[in-house]
């Protein structure tokens, strides 16, 4: 992925790297990635002023992650002030994907998805996705 490719529709957020995010060769550890994911997605239902919180209490649905990926291209580092930007690149039936993308500048560290069943909170069932997420997250139809 390359920068030009981050959809202007995508909600970002800061992120400064603190030394507990790193392993013994002073990177970011690879797992630590997926936090920064969640860290934007939240950032992504704040934008559209429903939150996870809002969407479970008046909502009645929630998102668990079904399936995950990283593409790791160049690591962070301590101190590394991060940009990490989320948007929709899909949503239908019972699943949204939404892709992620950790900057550094205008350098891409690493991008991926997950991938969220969209579940009754309270029979935990699948169930489509209401038109209420669809309509406050983004247009799936656009790239």
């Amino acid at each position: 992925m390359k920068f030009s490719e981050i959809p202007a529709r995508a909600v970002s957020t800061s992120y400064r790297v603190p030394y507990a995010d790193t392993d013994q060769m002073g990177v970011v550890y690879y797992g630590n990635y997926l936090t920064l994911f969640e860290r934007a997605r939240n950032e992504l239902m704040r934008s559209t002023g429903f939150t996870y919180d809002q969407m479970e209490k008046n909502g009645g649905a929630m998102l668990p992650v079904v399936e995950s990926h990283v593409n790791y291209q160049t690591p962070a580092r301590y101190d590394d002030l991060l940009t990490i930007a989320a948007w929709v690149q899909e949503a239908h039936g019972v699943r949204v994907k939404i892709a992620c993308v950790v900057l550094r500048g205008e350098e891409v560290l690493a991008h991926g998805y997950t991938i969220h069943a969209v579940c009754d909170i309270r029979t935990r069932r699948p169930i489509r996705v209401p038109d209420y997420i669809l309509s406050t997250l983004a247009d799936p139809s656009t790239p």
